[in-house]
C-alpha cells in the first residue's frame, strides 16, 4: 500500500487523457455530427447551458445524467449512440446509427435530434456533416457512388490508414445544410479503426470552420488597416517636411495607436485561436496516413488549395497588423525625441530672453541708483544747512559757500552708504 499523498490534480490530469474516447462504429452505418459555438462570446462558452441543453435531451430519452462536471458523454439514446463533448469554443454532438437508411445523404440521421431541441441549442451551428459508412472497397463500386454523391471538381477521396479504408467529401453543403463525407471500409477494418476515422473526419471538418473564423476577421480588418497605414504615412511625411508641428503630429499618432492596440485586442484571440486550430487540422490529416485514390486529389491537397492560402491570409494580417503597431512606436519615439528638441530651444530661448530681462533691469537698477543718490542727497543736503546755519552765521559764511562746501560731503557720505547696503543684500 503506498503512502504517498496525491497531488489535488493528479487525477483529474490522467484521467483527460481518456476524457474524450473514440466511438466504435461497424458498416454499414451512418453518423450525423454537429457543432455550435456562443455567438456572443468571442473565447469560450455557456458551460451551465450547455450541459442543461444536454440533460434536456436525455430527459426526452429517460437516459440517466452524466457527472454535473462533466465535458462528455457517450450513451445509447434509444437505438443511436450519441456522443457530446465539450471543447474550449464550441459543442460537438455525434449520433451514431447502425444502418444505411433508405436514401444515401437524406439527413434523416439528424432525426434523433428533435427540432424544437435544435431550435433552443444555446449558439449558433458552426458545422454540420452526415457521415456515410459502407462494407466496399472494391474501386469501381466506390468511383460509381462518388459520381453519384459528390460534385467532381472539389472532391476529395484518399486511402487512408494502410488501405483500412477509403474516405471522400467534397466540402459542400447539401440541401439539408449539411456536408457530406463517405467512409468505405473492407471487412477487415476493426469498429475501433472506423470510429477512429470518423471522428477524425468531423475533426478535420470542425477545426477546418473554427480556423477560417479567423480569416472573416482579417478580411474586415484588412481595409481598417489600410486608413490607418494611409494615415501614418501621411503622418510621417508631414513630419519630415516640417509641415505641422511635433506636438501636434504626435497626438495624431497617439490617435492612430489607439485605433491600432483596439484592432489588436479584438483579434488577437481569433488570429492566435485559427493558428492553433489550423495545426491541429494538419496534425489530424498526418494521422490518416494518406494515398491517393484513382488519381484523385487527398484531402491533404484539397487543403493545400483551399485551406492554407486562408491561414496564410490571417498570417499576413496577423504580420502587418503587428508591423504597424511597431511603426507608431518608432514614430512615436522620433516624435517624442523633436518634441524635446523643440521644448529644449523654447527654453533655451526662454533663458535668453530671461537674461536680456535681467541685463536691462540691472541697467534700471544702476539708473535707479543714481537717481536715489541724487534725490536722498538733496534732501540730506537740506538738513545739513538747517543744522549748520547758526554756524555760519557766526562766521559770516555766506551760504552759497556753505553749500558748495557740503554737497560734494553729503553725496559722497549717501552714495557709500548705499553701496554698503547693495553689498550686504542677500544675492
Amino acid at each position: 500500500m503506498s503512502h504517498m499523498i496525491d497531488h489535488p490534480l493528479r487525477q483529474s490530469s490522467a484521467n483527460e487523457l481518456h476524457a474524450r474516447p473514440f466511438p466504435t462504429v461497424a458498416a454499414p452505418a451512418r453518423a450525423a455530427f454537429f457543432a455550435y459555438k456562443c455567438a456572443d462570446d468571442e473565447t469560450g462558452r455557456d458551460e451551465v447551458a450547455d450541459r442543461a441543453h444536454l440533460w434536456r435531451l436525455l430527459d426526452m430519452y429517460d437516459v440517466a445524467h452524466p457527472d454535473g462536471e462533466a465535458t462528455h458523454f457517450f450513451g445509447q439514446l434509444g437505438s443511436v449512440w450519441v456522443k457530446w463533448e465539450c471543447h474550449t469554443e464550441f459543442v460537438s454532438y455525434t449520433a451514431i446509427l447502425d444502418d444505411l437508411g433508405n436514401v444515401p445523404f437524406d439527413g434523416s440521421e439528424f432525426d434523433i435530434f428533435p427540432a424544437e431541441w435544435l431550435a433552443d441549442l444555446p449558439g449558433l451551428t458552426l458545422s454540420s456533416t452526415s457521415l456515410r459508412i459502407e462494407p466496399d472497397l472494391e474501386t469501381e463500386s466506390i468511383k460509381g457512388k462518388l459520381s453519384d454523391w459528390f460534385v467532381s471538381e472539389s472532391l476529395a477521396v484518399s486511402r487512408v490508414l494502410d488501405n483500412a479504408a477509403v474516405i471522400a467529401g467534397d466540402y459542400r453543403m447539401d440541401g439539408n445544410g449539411h456536408l457530406r463525407f463517405a467512409v468505405f471500409v473492407p471487412p477487415s477494418t476493426g469498429r475501433r479503426r472506423v470510429g477512429r476515422i470518423v471522428q477524425r473526419l468531423n475533426e478535420i471538418e470542425v477545426y477546418k470552420t473554427m480556423s477560417m473564423l479567423g480569416l472573416i476577421r482579417a478580411r474586415a480588418l484588412s481595409s481598417q488597416l489600410n486608413l490607418i497605414d494611409a494615415d501614418m504615412s501621411e503622418l510621417v511625411a508631414a513630419l519630415a517636411d516640417d509641415q505641422i508641428s511635433a506636438e501636434d503630429n504626435l497626438h495624431a499618432l497617439l490617435r492612430l495607436s489607439a485605433k491600432l492596440e483596439h484592432h489588436s485586442a479584438r483579434v488577437a484571440y481569433r488570429f492566435a485561436a485559427s493558428k492553433a486550430y489550423s495545426a491541429i487540422l494538419a496534425q489530424r490529416i498526418e494521422v490518416l496516413r494518406e494515398r491517393q485514390f484513382e488519381g484523385r486529389q487527398t484531402f491533404r491537397e484539397f487543403m493545400m488549395r483551399r485551406f492554407d492560402p486562408a491561414m496564410r491570409t490571417v498570417q499576413a494580417l496577423d504580420a502587418r497588423l503587428q508591423d504597424l503597431i511597431a511603426r507608431a512606436i518608432r514614430t512615436g519615439d522620433l516624435l517624442r525625441t523633436r518634441v524635446d528638441v523643440e521644448r529644449q530651444g523654447q527654453s533655451q530661448e526662454l533663458l535668453t530672453s530671461m537674461n536680456l530681462r535681467a541685463d536691462v533691469q540691472l541697467q534700471l537698477q544702476k539708473t535707479v541708483e543714481g537717481l536715489s543718490v541724487v534725490a536722498i542727497s538733496y534732501y540730506a543736503t537740506g538738513l545739513v544747512l538747517y543744522v549748520l546755519a547758526p554756524v555760519a552765521a557766526m562766521f559770516d559764511l555766506p551760504k552759497g559757500i556753505l553749500t558748495a562746501c557740503v554737497v560734494p560731503v553729503v553725496v559722497g557720505l549717501v552714495y557709500l552708504a548705499l553701496r554698503r547696503i547693495r553689498r550686504h543684500m542677500p544675492r
